[in-house]
C-alpha cells in the first residue's frame, strides 16, 4: 500500500528527464524460450544462464525515501522497448545509448549462438539492465551515488525528450 500522493505512475515525467539503468545479473526470468532453442543448437553457454534475478526493492525504495522518482520500470518480457514506454505519460519518448553500458557475455553469447538480431534481442531480452530510474536530471547524479553506495551497478543510459507520437523507447 501506498498513500495517493507518493503513488510512482509516471505522471510527473518531463522531457530533459534523466534515465537511469541498473544492471541485471543475466537473462533474469526472459526469454528462455529463445535460450532453450539457442542452447539445443549452440550447445551449452560457456557461462551461467541461470544466474538468480537481481531483487532491486531495498535499494528503490530507500531512493524513494531521498530524492523524487518519476518513473520507474522493471526489465522484464519485452526488454526494454516493451516495458519503459509503460512509465511513459503521452507525449514523451525514451531515448537509450546502447553505448552508455556494457552488454554482458551472456547476451553476446546469445546473440551470436543464436544469431538473433539486433530489434529481438532488445524486444526479447534485458541486455543488461534489469531496472530502469527515471529522475529529474538535476537529480541523476545523486540518485546514481545513492544507488552505487546500495551496491547496486548503474548507468545513465538516456533521458526523456518529447514526441508527437505514443510513448515509446529509442534505443540509438
Amino acid at each position: 500500500m501506498v498513500e495517493k500522493d507518493r503513488i510512482i505512475d509516471g505522471r510527473s515525467i518531463a522531457p530533459g528527464d534523466a534515465i537511469l539503468g541498473l544492471a541485471s545479473s543475466g537473462p533474469h526470468s526472459n526469454g528462455y524460450s529463445l535460450i532453450r532453442r539457442i542452447v539445443q543448437r549452440a550447445g551449452p553457454a560457456p557461462f551461467d544462464l541461470l544466474e538468480p534475478t537481481r531483487i532491486y526493492v531495498k535499494p528503490i525504495l530507500q531512493l524513494i525515501e531521498s530524492l523524487p522518482v518519476k518513473g520507474l520500470a522493471h526489465i522484464t518480457g519485452g526488454g526494454l522497448v516493451g516495458n519503459v514506454p509503460r512509465v511513459l505519460p503521452a507525449g514523451t519518448k525514451a531515448v537509450i545509448d546502447r553505448g552508455a553500458w556494457p552488454r554482458p557475455p551472456v547476451f553476446q553469447w546469445l546473440q551470436q549462438s543464436g544469431n538473433v538480431v539486433e530489434d529481438e534481442m532488445w524486444r526479447v531480452f534485458n541486455c543488461g539492465i534489469g531496472m530502469v530510474v527515471v529522475v529529474a536530471a538535476a537529480h541523476a547524479k545523486a540518485a546514481a551515488e545513492q544507488l552505487r553506495k546500495a551496491g547496486e551497478t548503474v548507468y545513465e543510459i538516456g533521458a526523456v525528450e518529447p514526441t508527437a507520437d505514443e510513448p515509446t523507447a529509442l534505443i540509438v
